[in-house]
């Protein structure tokens, strides 16, 4: 199975880097890659671990950063009961090169560099360092930068073990990598309107059918799946920061139908957005 572009956009546009958590029954095999470099912990988990041309196995504590376009992806041991944990952060060549620019950071071109081939950090198993990452995921936006460059200032003095073999080489932006970015740029920009798939598929010169087939190939989603996921991901926003009707944000985040919102955001969620609102809220 070919490793699919997974598009962080418009996910990390408000914000300098991402940090979530995972919370699933099971690691599923999703072989990805994205243009951000990647942090991930696993707290609760074990199975096989897939970096670049390197498969081994992983378990509780597993601690990687893996460089840009670098293909990856975790699987859950078949015979395993119990429910599997994340936490994972992302960030942008610009972000990394922005702090690169402060003589104290010089330090982690280097590492971003060796990063590359994906790195082994050893286990995350000491409570300090997952008490850390549980603390991003609920601190305010300036202490979740603060607490970020004291990771990274631990994922420099930890040793570290390189992952995929020194030949392999993280995918390169070929063509159909430019042509589907063209197409994520336009729901980015529209999806608050009518995003239409004739246009879409106009964008890269193909007919719809073509381009139907070349967008689930190259994004393991359909054009339909991807833009609602956009418009669901602002309704969040909406919801946790306006105090608009549950009909003024589907409207707002591009649904004609309120219906067909809720529908949607039941399905993408596991949860109705009323609830949403409220359980994150208060």
């Amino acid at each position: 199975m070919r490793p699919r572009l997974e598009q962080l956009l418009p996910k990390i546009q408000n914000q300098s880097f991402l940090c979530y958590e995972v919370n699933v029954p099971a690691f599923e095999f999703f072989c990805h890659y994205h243009p951000e470099y990647e942090l991930t912990c696993i707290v609760k988990g074990k199975g096989k671990r897939l970096v670049g041309d390197r498969f081994e196995k992983f378990q509780d504590g597993d601690w990687v950063l893996l460089g840009s376009n670098l293909p990856h992806t975790w699987v859950s041991d078949k015979n395993s009961k119990e429910n599997c944990q994340a936490i994972v952060i992302q960030f942008t060549q610009v972000f990394i090169e922005k702090l690169c620019e402060f003589p104290e950071l010089k330090g982690l071109e280097k590492l971003l560099v060796r990063a590359g081939r994906g790195l082994e950090l050893g286990s995350a198993k000491n409570k300090e360092y997952v008490l850390l990452l549980k603390r991003m995921l609920v601190s305010s936006d300036m202490m979740r930068f603060t607490l970020l460059l004291q990771l990274l200032e631990q994922v420099l003095q930890k040793k570290s073990l390189p992952l995929a073999s020194a030949k392999y080489k993280p995918i390169k932006g070929n063509e159909n990598q430019l042509r589907i970015n063209k197409v994520f740029q336009y729901v980015e920009k529209e999806f608050r309107e009518k995003v239409s798939l004739k246009k879409a598929a106009a964008i890269i010169h193909l007919s719809e059918t073509a381009f139907c087939k070349f967008f689930k190939r190259a994004s393991g989603k359909t054009f339909s799946d991807y833009t609602n996921e956009i418009r669901i991901a602002y309704a969040c926003q909406l919801l946790l920061e306006t105090d608009k009707s549950i009909r003024e944000v589907a409207l707002d985040s591009g649904f004609d139908s309120l219906t067909y919102f809720n529908r949607v955001f039941l399905k993408k969620k596991k949860i109705r957005p009323g609830e949403f609102r409220r359980i994150v809220i208060f």
